[in-house]
Formats: C-alpha cells, sequence, structure tokens
C-alpha cells in the first residue's frame, strides 16, 4: 500500500516513466532486428512474422506492452499535470538557458511529440497488423512481405514515416537520458556516456525504422 502511495507521487511517476520508457526502448530495439529482415526478402521477413504469430506467448507480450505504453502515457501525463499544479503561473518568456544546460526542442516538446507517436501508432497497427491477409507461397503463412512493399509504395506514407521517425527521434534522445536521470543514474563520470548512448541509440532506432520505408519505395 506504500509503495503504490510513494509511486503516485511526483517522484513516483518519475520513477515509473523512465522505467516504461527504457523498456519501451528494449522493444523498439528488438522490433527494428526484426523488420530489417525485409532487405532478406520475403521468405526471411514471412518467416519472422509467421515465428511471432503462432507464438503463444505472443498475446501475453502484446498485453503487457499496451499495459507498459498506456502505465507511460498515464504518468507522464501525470508528471506534466503535477509540475504545472506546482507552478500555475506560467513563464512569461521561454529562453534557452545555454550550456550546461540540455534543454532542447527533444526536452521542450516531448508531450506533443509523445501524442504524435501515440497517433503513428495507432495508424502503424491498423495498416499492417490488420492490414490484407495474403497467403504466401507457404500454406498457412501470411503475406507480410507484400503488404509491406503494397504499403510503402504510397509516397505520402512513406513521408509520413520518415516524418514520424524523427519525430520518435527526438524523444528517444531526450527521452533516454531523461530517464537515467530520474533514476538517479546519470552521475558525472556517467553523463557523458549516457548522453552519447542516447544519441546514437536514438539516430540508429528512428533511422533504421525510416531505412525500412525509404528502402521499400525505392528497390522493392
Amino acid at each position: 500500500m506504500k509503495a503504490l502511495k510513494a509511486l503516485s507521487t511526483s517522484v513516483g511517476s518519475k520513477y515509473l516513466v523512465a522505467l516504461t520508457g527504457l523498456s519501451l526502448v528494449g522493444f523498439l530495439t528488438a522490433h527494428l532486428a526484426g523488420n530489417l529482415l525485409i532487405l532478406l526478402g520475403p521468405e526471411k521477413f514471412n518467416g519472422y512474422g509467421h515465428a511471432l504469430i503462432s507464438n503463444p506467448l505472443v498475446i501475453p507480450a502484446e498485453l503487457g506492452l499496451i499495459g507498459l505504453l498506456l502505465l507511460h502515457i498515464f504518468k507522464a501525463l501525470r508528471h506534466v499535470l503535477l509540475g504545472r499544479t506546482a507552478r500555475p503561473q506560467a513563464y512569461t518568456r521561454k529562453v534557452w538557458a545555454g550550456a550546461p544546460s540540455r534543454k532542447s526542442w527533444g526536452s521542450t516538446t516531448m508531450l506533443v511529440s509523445g501524442i504524435i507517436l501515440l497517433v503513428f501508432l495507432v495508424s502503424h497497427i491498423a495498416t499492417l497488423k490488420f492490414g490484407a491477409d495474403y497467403p504466401s507461397a507457404e500454406p498457412g503463412v501470411r503475406d507480410l512481405y507484400r503488404l509491406v512493399v503494397e504499403v510503402f509504395h504510397s509516397p505520402g506514407i512513406v513521408a509520413f514515416y520518415v516524418v514520424a521517425m524523427v519525430v520518435i527521434g527526438l524523444h528517444l534522445r531526450h527521452g533516454i537520458s531523461s530517464a537515467f536521470q530520474s533514476l538517479g543514474l546519470m552521475t558525472p563520470g556517467w553523463t557523458a556516456s549516457i548522453l552519447a548512448i542516447g544519441l546514437w541509440l536514438s539516430v540508429i532506432l528512428a533511422g533504421g525504422f525510416a531505412l525500412i520505408p525509404v528502402w521499400v519505395y525505392l528497390f522493392l
């Protein structure tokens, strides 16, 4: 009971936002590794998709991911609202603090980028997970490769995905380092390394996901 009460505080909300955020980064890393199999052709990609769908643990895993995402969103919003309640009078003018401040476009637009990413996620799931169910050459295996190729032959959808990945890159760049800071792991000796890891991981994830629709549109 005390633990639940502690997690409902401003500090507790920060911890939960950090932990759920880092968990979602782990999911994105694994998801990108699987999605990049599309570069190896339909057999590898469809085999990967079928292995996921036929796994009996996929539904509990998806429910767990939904729970993580909802908790992350709820606690992030609550943290923002608590911060605004603590400062009801808004700043009359916002300025960049300059070095050594880490304030950036990513840090000042976390709420907006999070909303944009939620819209993207809903669209992504509706388009691909619940898209056309084409049969492949192998019986019982969905031709997800064909669906992805058809979807990403639309320049409008490709542009939408690339813009969304730029947004997620900004979100991750600030979010990863902010999570370590919230957990009290941003010590002076590790600050530079954590900032570098956050930067490169955000570039790799956002760039990797953006590469897929561009590659499909240009070469498949």
